[in-house]
């Protein structure tokens, strides 16, 4: 069971470097203008912003590797974080997409019950 919780907390880490890149430098080309469908103007009207909600998912998926390095003595780190994703992911439906519930609240949900069970 530790493996597989190790496992997805290491997925939902690499889910938010994605977003990070994706926010980050992919924000107005093809990739980003694809994954939140927009416009090339309304990404150049929003990059800035995009940039902000780039690093704090880098420092989403940073505070998930640093709890990963720590073994199981890092589990603590980890459920901190996966319950940080898991909050921003249900902000991010309620007042975004619903599909950022899956995309980052489930793999959160289901890496806090695999540490838990752990």
């Amino acid at each position: 069971m530790q493996l597989a919780a190790q496992l997805v907390v290491a997925l939902v880490g690499l889910i938010h470097v994605y977003i990070l890149a994706l926010e980050t430098i992919l924000w107005e080309k093809p990739a980003g203008l694809r994954a939140f469908a927009m416009t090339r103007e309304r990404a150049a009207d929003t990059k800035v912003l995009a940039m902000n909600q780039g690093v704090y998912n880098g420092f989403l998926a940073a505070g998930l590797f640093w709890g990963l390095s720590q073994g199981a003595s890092g589990s603590d780190v980890q459920a901190f974080f996966l319950i940080c994703v898991f909050v921003a992911g249900v902000v991010g439906a309620v007042t975004v997409s619903r599909k950022i519930l899956f995309v980052q609240s489930v793999p959160a949900a289901l890496g806090l019950l695999l540490l838990f069970l752990a």
